[in-house]
């Protein structure tokens, strides 16, 4: 029986409140559900995590691949998110009209692009005709082989059959592909996904890549806020790849090819690579029989090693100022450990009682009191928490204040922190609202497959989900004001600005 999209999503509902009483049960005690938790790794090494719950028929799956922008080629930044769109192209039987035809085209479009990279490659010396020659003929072979595509066929066959919610991303840290469905649907997609990464053709690659570039162009060329948290990374890290966007430079994107993705997919594509998550209307062994059915079709692949690159502690602070016709806006970075480091919850609850939301303190004296600032905050965990990573504190002056203005407030808050213990009053709030957060998650299925997934990939144990509410309240006010003084050094943080070009030129006239 096919379900309507509108009744399924009422049904996604019930199970969603009927999945949250579970999870509330019994004061944060999630040992039932943890008990219910089935777990296998196939030969090839693809691990398989189901929360079975039959209140509804409705299934919510993640494909959770340990690859991310940090893992990106020298050269080929963004690589890893250009995977993502790949994925989505279909596979030798999906999406193509007539392959045998196709393989044509795409070796054709294959041998212009390399003779167009390597022509580039001469710089100065390159021959301008002779490229604008092979540009056209490449955008001939694209249209050609264009022709015979049959445009998000993949996604529509998903959609089709009652799928909602049909995504992805790609973070510093991993890539994530994501929906949910009817359960009498389960088979298709454990099909269908298997297929991709089994055959995938990386089908409109160089008209994909123009799209790509398009993103980047919106997400940080022309917009002063992406531009300013480029400029911060690049700074913050001088070794590590999170220094890298993850869209990429430019550079990079127009040099995009099939060779090197699919160089790429062999390395980080593995089945021992990846963690498939259910969380819904799925018999366990029936789930595992379907997984095993499809995906041990896919060799096992020897498991790409963790980087090794460590960022060189920083001794001196970093600044940036850029000139922008635009308001004034500061982003303020230090240095702090991976995610899973024992220090980390300390760090989260002193970000959440300095910058998140409206009763955190920089808020409270900025923006509502001191009104400099149209608004302030500050988060952790980025760009990613894989390995050692940032605390950031952003802000904004209101008209007529400054970047420096809102700099001495922020240093004088942490300072506070770092020489005050704060209240058992205010420290029981944050953790309040963190462990309302966490558990709010665990209440839609796709959530919790997503959380499961990422824990699995974080620690290698999805299990450590369930210890998350008691690191968040083990936090005491002394680990708040100790992380505060060995972390929010001016030696360890690195400052980013943009200053309206007026200002910058009022203030080079001064001088």
């Amino acid at each position: 029986m096919k379900l309507s999209k509108s009744v399924f999503i009422c049904l996604a509902i019930a199970f969603v409140c009927t999945f949250c009483s579970a999870v509330n049960a019994d004061g944060f005690d999630f040992s039932a559900l943890e008990n219910k938790i089935f777990e296998a790794t196939l030969d090839n090494g693809l691990k398989l995590i189901i929360v079975p719950n039959h209140d509804a028929p409705v299934v919510s799956m993640t494909t959770w691949a340990n690859v991310g922008g940090s893992d990106d080629p020298k050269g080929y930044s963004g690589l890893a998110h250009m995977f993502e769109h790949m994925a989505f192209k279909g596979t030798t039987t999906i999406g193509v009209k007539d392959y045998a035809k196709e393989v044509v085209c795409i070796a054709k479009e294959d041998v212009l692009d390399r003779q167009i990279r390597e022509e580039r490659s001469k710089g100065l010396l390159a021959d301008q005709k002779k490229l604008e020659k092979l540009e056209k003929d490449l955008q001939k072979a694209i249209d050609e082989s264009y022709a015979l595509v049959i445009p998000n066929q993949f996604t529509n066959i998903l959609q089709r059959e009652g799928a909602v919610g049909l995504n992805a991303f790609t973070s510093s840290d991993q890539t994530a592909y994501i929906m949910s469905m009817p359960s009498n649907k389960l088979e298709l997609w454990i099909a269908m996904e298997s297929e991709r990464f089994l055959h995938p053709v990386l089908r409109e690659m160089y008209k994909e890549r123009m799209v790509i570039q398009e993103e980047r162009r919106m997400r940080t060329e022309n917009t002063p806020s992406g531009r300013l948290y480029e400029e911060l990374l690049s700074a913050a890290y001088k070794a590590h790849p999170y220094g890298t966007p993850i869209v990429g430079h430019m550079s990079d994107i127009i040099n995009y090819n099939r060779a090197e993705a699919k160089k790429f997919y062999e390395k980080y594509y593995s089945p021992s690579n990846l963690t498939i998550a259910l969380v819904g209307d799925v018999d366990p062994k029936e789930g595992l029989a379907m997984v095993k059915k499809y995906w041990d079709r896919i060799p096992r692949r020897e498991k790409p090693t963790r980087l090794t690159t460590v960022e060189p502690e920083q001794k001196a602070e970093r600044r940036i100022s850029i000139a922008e016709k635009t308001q004034p806006s500061m982003l303020m970075a230090w240095h702090v450990p991976e995610g899973i480091h024992p220090d980390m919850r300390a760090i989260e609850a002193m970000m959440s009682i300095l910058g998140q939301g409206r009763t955190a303190r920089l808020y409270k004296r900025m923006v509502l009191k001191e009104q400099i600032a149209v608004t302030a905050g500050a988060f952790t965990g980025y760009p990613g928490e894989k390995y050692p990573t940032l605390a950031i504190v952003y802000s904004y002056p209101v008209q007529g204040k400054t970047n420096a203005e809102c700099e001495k407030i922020i240093d004088e808050e942490i300072e506070k922190l770092q020489n005050t213990l704060v209240s058992k009053e205010e420290l029981d709030k944050v953790k309040s609202r963190a462990s309302i957060g966490f558990i709010r998650d665990l209440r839609d299925n796709l959530g919790f497959a997503m959380k499961l997934a990422r824990y699995q990939q974080l620690y290698g144990n999805w299990r450590e989900v369930f210890k998350e509410v008691d690191r968040i309240n083990a936090v005491t006010p002394e680990d708040i004001q100790r992380v505060a003084k060995k972390y929010f050094k001016k030696t360890n943080r690195t400052v980013a600005t943009i200053e309206t070009e007026k200002d910058t030129a009022n203030m080079e006239a001064s001088k």
